[in-house]
């Protein structure tokens, strides 16, 4: 079985709609994949009505979180979308987007980056406005030459010059609530350092201790001594240990299907999990 847990969609910051993600991922030869927009869940009906024949769709979202002043993502799956806590706060960090993103702007026109709001409302389109879209903008522009280039402390990295805060879950409350909405938590790219500054590995142990599920391992932001440290990090705190793409469509250059999760782990994360249960499809043929 090939299996990625996670991936984006037109629903917040990738460049495939939810329908074209499915047709793509069959076609990349996925049995399993995971749509995981961020703090979204409105990309999950499409997605679903358009699953091709033989591939199953595991729904979730990725959350944004801070501790101590530095972001990170949890990815959910499998919980329940309507429980209301959750959907509450998944609704305030959503709501805050488009404040920070215009907040965004204006540092950058502070810089001397002649960006515009429309450009970055154009780009973003119906999805859930974020530094991605932002960044295909400074693409546009020419200030930089790829999506991942903005992503630095000279413009839109955690902190960066152009950098703004925005409405997010403490780490241990985003278990929480997704644990009582049925759902099963794993770390996103934990130590991804390209992105900016990282929680210290005690962070990681406490996330466990709360009720962690997992951690992701196997992602194009961890080098090969990066993920042989997670995945003995992983053994230790009694952690699954996943892989997955993060794909974004054209923002990014990785390939759907580039990582994957064991099929052991899979199977663990849809047995611990009681919220939703993963979607076998019916739509139609795969892709030839």
């Amino acid at each position: 079985m090939h299996i990625d847990l996670h991936t984006h969609s037109t629903a917040s910051d990738g460049t495939d709609t939810p329908a074209e993600l499915m047709r793509n991922a069959a076609a990349a030869g996925l049995d399993v994949v995971a749509l995981t927009d961020h703090d979204s869940v409105r990309g999950h009906a499409e997605a679903i009505a358009a699953l091709p024949e033989g591939l199953t769709l595991v729904t979730g979202a990725e959350l944004s979180c801070r501790m101590d002043g530095v972001g990170l993502h949890m990815l959910a799956y499998l919980f329940d979308p309507d429980e209301p806590e959750l959907a509450r706060e998944r609704e305030l960090v959503r709501d805050d987007r488009v404040p920070r993103a215009r907040t965004m702007v204006r540092k950058l026109q502070a810089l001397g980056v002649p960006v515009e709001w429309e450009q970055v409302a154009r780009i973003a389109g119906d999805g859930s406005v974020g530094r991605p879209h932002i960044a295909t903008a400074l693409v546009e522009l020419g200030v930089v030459e790829t999506v991942s280039d903005a992503f630095t402390p000279e413009w839109l990295a955690n902190g960066g010059r152009a950098y703004a805060e925005k409405h997010e879950l403490d780490p241990f409350e985003a278990i929480r609530l997704v644990k009582a909405a049925g759902g099963v938590t794993v770390f996103a790219h934990p130590l991804a350092v390209k992105r900016g500054e990282v929680v210290p590995e005690a962070s990681i142990a406490r996330f466990a201790a709360a009720g962690l599920d997992g951690i992701e391992v196997d992602h194009m932001d961890h080098d090969e001594p990066t993920r042989a440290r997670l995945r003995g990090l992983a053994k230790e705190l009694g952690l699954l240990a996943t892989g997955s793409s993060d794909y974004h469509g054209s923002r990014k250059t990785v390939r759907l299907g580039e990582y994957t999760t064991d099929p052991e782990i899979y199977g663990e994360i849809t047995r611990r999990a009681t919220g939703a249960f993963p979607v076998p499809g019916a739509g139609g043929p795969r892709p030839a």
